[in-house]
Parts: C-alpha cells; sequence; structure tokens
C-alpha cells in the first residue's frame, strides 16, 4: 500500500502547498470551520421547527438522530480503531490554518457530516443539491488545504456520511412502518412513510382510549429513549467523576451503618454499580438513569390512572427539559436517590389515602420513606408534608384513626436506626456537621442577598419557562382549586418545601440541590393544574410549553457539553465558567500526582500521596491504577492528620505509624488569577487572556502539620492542568521526606 500512501501525501501537498495562495489562505480556514456555520444551522433548524411543517419537522428529528448516532458509532470508532496522526504530526512543511484536532485523521468528520447533510436534505428537498453539494465539496476540499487532512480522509468521510445516512432513512422508515403500525397506528395511518411526509386526513372522532394508550405508548418510547441516551452519554467518557462521586466510591469500598457527612445508601449504591461494571464511571453512574426511568414510569402510570396518559406523557416531557433533573439523571449523588424514593412514597401515600387504600399500602410508605431518609437526611420534611395535608384536607384526618400511618412512622423509624447506631458510636458528629452545614446557630438577621441568589438559580435549573408555570400554578391552585384534594397533595409535597427554602434564604445560602425532593411534587401539580385549565390560557399555557421545551433541550445540551458553547460562538469558555470544569480532567490531575511521586521514588524510598482535599483523595484514589488497587487494604493516598473529624476519611486509619520514615508528596489544588470584572466583554470580543491564562504566583506554604510530620517539605512546583488550552486547575505538589 505504500505507492497509495504516496500518492495520497502528493495530492495532499499539491493541495496544501502548490494551490496556497493569499486569497484562498484566508477562504479556507472559514470553509473548514467559523463561528457562523452552527448558529445559522441552529437558527434555520428553530425556523423549520416553528414554521415548515411536518416535513421540516420529520427532516429536522431525522437529521440530528442520524448526525448524533453515525457519528457517534461510525467515525468516532473508525476515529480511534485507525489512529491514524493528522499530516501536521508527520509532515515537517505543513502550514497549519485550522485548530488541531484531537482525535484521528481518518475519517474526516466535518466531511462525512456535510455529506450526510446533503443526502437527507435531498430525500427532503431535492432542489437542495444545488447548494448543498458545493458546500460540503468545499468543506472536504478546505480540510485538506487547512492541514488536518489528507485526501483520503475527506473521500472516506464523504463515503461513510452519505452510507450512514441511506443507512440511516432506511432503518427509521422500516421501524416506523413494522413498530408505528402496530403502536402507534392513528399516527401511521395519517403518515404511513417517513421519507415522504404527507398527512392524510385524520379521524373525525378518535376514541379517548385509543388516544390514552397513544399517549401511554409516547411515554413508554420516551422513557426508554432518554434513558439510553444517559447510558451512551455515561458511557462515551465526555465527563469524568465529580468530587462527591470518588469520595463516596471510597466509602463503597468500606461500607458501614452510616458516614461523617450522609447516610450510607450512597456508598451501597456505588458498591452496587461496580459489583456489576467495574470501578469504571459505568459503574459508579449505572444507577441515575435507572433511577429517573423508574420516576417517570411511576409517574406515568399513576397520572394515567388519576389524570389522564396526556398529562403524564407531558410530565415526562417536562423533567427531560428540566435542567435540574437533566444534570441529576447522569451523576450518582444523594440527590437521585432521594427524588426516586420520596416520590415512590409520595404516590403510595395518595393511595393509601384513598378510599381503597390499606394497611400494606401504608406499610410501603414508611418503607419507601426509610429509604429516602437513608439516601438524605432532608427525607425527613416528608413527615411534615404529610402532616400538613392531614391538617388542611379535613377528609384525610380518618386515617388518624387507624393503624395505617402510625404503621409508617414505625417502619421510617426502623430505617433510620443504621445512622443512629453509627453515629452514637461516633459522638454523635453527624448531628454537629448537619447543624453547622445549614447555620443553625447563626443568629437570626434577614438579608435578601441570598434570597435573590436563590431566586435566580432555581429559576434557571428549572428553566425560567417552567418556573413560571411553577409559580402560577401554586398562586392560582388557591383561588380555583384549592379543594381538589389531589391538586392539594402534590402542594404539600412539593411547594411547601421549595417555599420554606425561599423563605430560609433570607437567613443563610441555600445549596441549590437542598429543593430536589420537591421538583417533582411541584411538576406534578402545574402539569396537573394546566392540564386542567388549559382552556382558559391556552396562549400563555403554550408559550410557557414550548419556550420551556426548547429552552430545555437546548440548555440541556449545552450543560452536558458546554464544548458546543465554542463550536457555536468560536470562543469557548473561560476555565472558570465551564459548568463541566468540576467534571474534566480529574484523571490527568492523577496521572500528574502520579508522575511526581514516580519522580520522588528514584530517592529509594517507599512513596505513598497525601490530597489535600476529600474530593481529590477520591480523585486521584480512583484515576491513579495503583492507588484504586491499593484503595481497600493498604491506601496509597490519605488525607491529612487532622485532630478533629473533617470528613470520612478522619475515622479510617491514616499514614501516621504505618508508613513511619517513609517519604510523600502533598497534592493540592490552590487557586489561579481571578477572572477580571468585565471578563464576558473580553470573551465576546475572542480576548486570547480568558483562554491562555497562567500564573507566576508564589506558591503557598505548605502546611504547618506537614512541616511538623517531616523532616522536610519541599516544594515541586506548580503543575498546571489544560484542557483544550484552557487552564482548568492548578495543582501544587510538595515532597515530603521522612515521616516522624
Amino acid at each position: 500500500m505504500s505507492w497509495l500512501a504516496a500518492l495520497d501525501t502528493a495530492v495532499f501537498r499539491f493541495i496544501h502547498q502548490t494551490l496556497s495562495n493569499p486569497v484562498l489562505d484566508r477562504i479556507m480556514p472559514w470553509f473548514s470551520g467559523n463561528p457562523v456555520f452552527i448558529p445559522v444551522i441552529v437558527l434555520l433548524a428553530l425556523v423549520l421547527l416553528w414554521k415548515g411543517g411536518v416535513r421540516a419537522r420529520v427532516f429536522v428529528v431525522l437529521l440530528l438522530v442520524i448526525f448524533a448516532l453515525g457519528d457517534m458509532f461510525v467515525i468516532n470508532t473508525i476515529k480511534k480503531a485507525g489512529a491514524r496522526p493528522r499530516p501536521y504530526e508527520v509532515l515537517a512543511d505543513v502550514r497549519l490554518l485550522a485548530g488541531k484536532g484531537g482525535s484521528g485523521s481518518m475519517p474526516s468528520s466535518h466531511t462525512s457530516t456535510w455529506f450526510a447533510a446533503t443526502l437527507i436534505s435531498f430525500v427532503y428537498y431535492r432542489r437542495s443539491w444545488r447548494f448543498m453539494l458545493p458546500l460540503a465539496c468545499m468543506v472536504a476540499l478546505s480540510r485538506i488545504y487547512v492541514g488536518v487532512h489528507y485526501p483520503s480522509d475527506v473521500i472516506a468521510g464523504a463515503i461513510l456520511g452519505a452510507g450512514y445516512a441511506s443507512a440511516g432513512l432506511w432503518t427509521v422508515n422500516a421501524l416506523w412502518r413494522s413498530v408505528g403500525r402496530r403502536w402507534f397506528r392513528s399516527w401511521w395511518e395519517r403518515m404511513p412513510n417517513l421519507l415522504n411526509p404527507v398527512l392524510q386526513p385524520a379521524p373525525v372522532n378518535p376514541s379517548p382510549e385509543s388516544q390514552e394508550r397513544l399517549y401511554l405508548r409516547l411515554g413508554w418510547l420516551l422513557i426508554l429513549v432518554a434513558m439510553l441516551a444517559k447510558y451512551f452519554y455515561i458511557a462515551g467518557g465526555v465527563i469524568q467523576l465529580a468530587e462527591d462521586e470518588a469520595y463516596q466510591w471510597t466509602w463503597s469500598k468500606h461500607l458501614a451503618l452510616s458516614y461523617y457527612s450522609k447516610p450510607p445508601l450512597i456508598a451501597y449504591a456505588q458498591f452496587l454499580g461496580t459489583s456489576i461494571w467495574g470501578d469504571n464511571a459505568f459503574g459508579v453512574r449505572f444507577l441515575p438513569p435507572l433511577l429517573a426511568a423508574g420516576v417517570s414510569l411511576m409517574l406515568l402510570s399513576f397520572f394515567r390512572r388519576y389524570i389522564g396518559a396526556r398529562a403524564g406523557f407531558w410530565l415526562v416531557v417536562l423533567m427531560n427539559c428540566t435542567p435540574f433533573l437533566s444534570i441529576g439523571s447522569t451523576l450518582l449523588t444523594i440527590d437521585p436517590l432521594l427524588v426516586f424514593f420520596w416520590t415512590a412514597a409520595m404516590l403510595k401515600g395518595w393511595r393509601a389515602i384513598q378510599a381503597e387504600g390499606k394497611t400494606t399500602d401504608w406499610f410501603w410508605v414508611g418503607v419507601w420513606m426509610g429509604c429516602a431518609f437513608l439516601a438524605k437526611y432532608s427525607a425527613v420534611y416528608q413527615l411534615v408534608c404529610f402532616g400538613l395535608f392531614f391538617v388542611l384536607w379535613p377528609e384525610s384526618r380518618k386515617h388518624l384513626r387507624k393503624p395505617g400511618p402510625y404503621l409508617a412512622l414505625l417502619v421510617t423509624l426502623l430505617f433510620t436506626l443504621p445512622v443512629i447506631i453509627w453515629n452514637a458510636q461516633h459522638d454523635w458528629v453527624t448531628v454537629e456537621h448537619v447543624s453547622s452545614h445549614v447555620n443553625l446557630d447563626k443568629s437570626w438577621k434577614p438579608t435578601l442577598r441570598f434570597f435573590w441568589d436563590f431566586t435566580g438559580v432555581e429559576a434557571v435549573l428549572l428553566n425560567p419557562f417552567f418556573f413560571i408555570g411553577m409559580v402560577s400554578a401554586m398562586l392560582l391552585l388557591w383561588k380555583k382549586e384549592r379543594r381538589n384534594p389531589l391538586l392539594l397533595y402534590f402542594f404539600c409535597m412539593g411547594p411547601v418545601v421549595f417555599l420554606g427554602h425561599w423563605l430560609y434564604s433570607l437567613h443563610s445560602r441555600i445549596h441549590p440541590n437542598w429543593i430536589a425532593p420537591a421538583i417533582v411534587p411541584m411538576l406534578c401539580l402545574t402539569v396537573a393544574y394546566w392540564d386542567k385549565h388549559w382552556s382558559e390560557s391556552p396562549r400563555f399555557a403554550g408559550f410557557l410549553l414550548k419556550g420551556g421545551i426548547v429552552l430545555g433541550l437546548f440548555t440541556g445540551t449545552i450543560l452536558h457539553e458546554t464544548n458546543l458553547v465554542g463550536k457555536i460562538t468560536g470562543r469557548p469558555l473561560p476555565a472558570l465558567k465551564d459548568p463541566l470544569r468540576r467534571v474534566r480532567m480529574w484523571a490527568e490531575t492523577a496521572q500528574t500526582a502520579g508522575q511526581a511521586r514516580e519522580q520522588l521514588l528514584k530517592e529509594g524510598k517507599p512513596v505513598f500521596i497525601i490530597a489535600g482535599h476529600y474530593g481529590l483523595v477520591g480523585h486521584i484514589s480512583f484515576y491513579l491504577p495503583e492507588a484504586r488497587q491499593r484503595v481497600k487494604g493498604d491506601p496509597l493516598v490519605y488525607y491529612p492528620t487532622s485532630t478533629h473529624p473533617k470528613n470520612q476519611y478522619y475515622f479510617w486509619p491514616g499514614y501516621k505509624g504505618r508508613h513511619t520514615g517513609e517519604n510523600a508528596i502533598f497534592v493540592r489544588e490552590v487557586d489561579g488569577p481571578d477572572l477580571p470584572a468585565n471578563w464576558f466583554k473580553l470573551w465576546l470580543a475572542g480576548s486570547e487572556d480568558l483562554m491562555n491564562v497562567t500564573t507566576e504566583a508564589v506558591p503557598p506554604p505548605p502546611p504547618q502539620e506537614l512541616v511538623q510530620e517531616f523532616d522536610s517539605v519541599e516544594q515541586m512546583g506548580i503543575w498546571e492542568i489544560k484542557y483544550k488550552g484552557r487552564v482548568f486547575r492548578y495543582l501544587q505538589i510538595l515532597a515530603c521526606r521522612n515521616l516522624h
């Protein structure tokens, strides 16, 4: 194949060098990649979705689905398998006129995307080839001209792009003809062919039963697609573990009745996932998509029974377009567990309150509330929520003369025993920690500073359109539906918790995730109210629904892949403003610590690692192979010795007495330079100062405890951990010799 490689290189040099001139040097980088393409495409897609009719909507949806699957499973797979170096990596005389790619050269993903788009556009709009094909060819040629691809790369990209587009269209249409005919027959009869989407006349009076079945199946399909999409995202390695995930992963290797700051369920959840899939990010995060799907299935079934399947379907849509829930369904923190069991207790509680309620229903209410407590201490709010409903709805008080509610309370209390026993053995340290965490010892001095912060953050995380709908439903409930027991029940189970935190924000700062259990009941109240009163304000409700879905999908996509901001605007976010900074570059951080350890090992003594933050202990333990192997028995990574508990590591054996005479490296993240006050203007202007920030600051002195524990503590320097040219964190490493 050497003559083909030589021909490939010769054609590359002809296009890249022989054809080079000042005019093409300006034109070709623009075709290769510029900040205009993606905003124009996004705007065009929104216009087509809004005004283009059924053909345009089918076209846009299939375009997005086929792009995502084709790029993920075809192009990226071949890139990783082939790992062909790019021209500028192997040829000395390449004039690089574009940014360096982070993947292999074969095939060209730019070219495959454009040729796939050209073919799909041609299927739905025949005349589109007149401008799409020349554009695709120019993009392909530009990738060679700017020095990032060989001619064979773009040829392969063009063939593969057109190929996976054809295969995708045929597969989706075949699935629609088989599955759509059986599951969504009324829709299939109106549009039997997705490749020629022409609507047939609708039935005059479709039966309510058929409409209910349709929305129920749509809900099932949406839940399945959302769950699979989250699993693909987790498996794709776009993000790494967050601090709490890595920290609590170490808990899963030391199972106990409870822990310093949290109940024990999070450790057992991690133990379950990693026992099935191994100690990797997918194993750690196996449960969140499953829990989110479980919540959606429970709500869809509940709404079908008590309100309607249509309302249940739209509730599932809203949940997937709410940024808070979207993020929570990919990260394994204590909140997904709390939301799942809180929802289960809420739905089973309504069944128990009804006339058909049985004592066994109350038993399961107690089980789910107990599990919620083992996930997060704020689950005790639900006891107050039930009590408030008994106060506000007199008809429910008849249950207080029966054993059911007391059985639920007893079962819940039994679930608290592991936490009580552990705390009794450890001087009730959790009580002290939680009380100080929520500032219960702080005097009451009302301030609006935290109030407005809390309101703004929650409005964004709950989706501003949905937030307006929630607040409206809460206010209108007391005017129009205060005698509706189900809506009043939803109000007691969620909005009351939210309003309580809203009030407490006048006292202290509220963390955004503290209202986690309130979100699902708030959405339930919102959907149930507006489903009943849609006809009274169709424009207002429709505006909130459509705007919330569009904004939610866009925001959710950006929050899952912030690199899209750079592709859309041409300017990546500054590192300090990147929402994914906390879940990126931790493996590289651990590798840096490992390299420093290897350097100190050359002195001939064993070397262990001390990390200055509990999250960093977890990250190095997880991402450094030798540390991961030793996390159970003789750990390689420790938290500094302290005289009082600061985290769970206080209760486990430390390095004192186990590594006497050995050396260590101390690793901690230190602050870099702050962003200027006018950072947003600089970002809009494309200032390079925001992207390539470095520091010449004097390293902070070593902790005094280390100086007392070792013969000597010396600076090894400050390392910059960079991601795509941006400094994500500054890592200070100290060499500590001869532990006393």
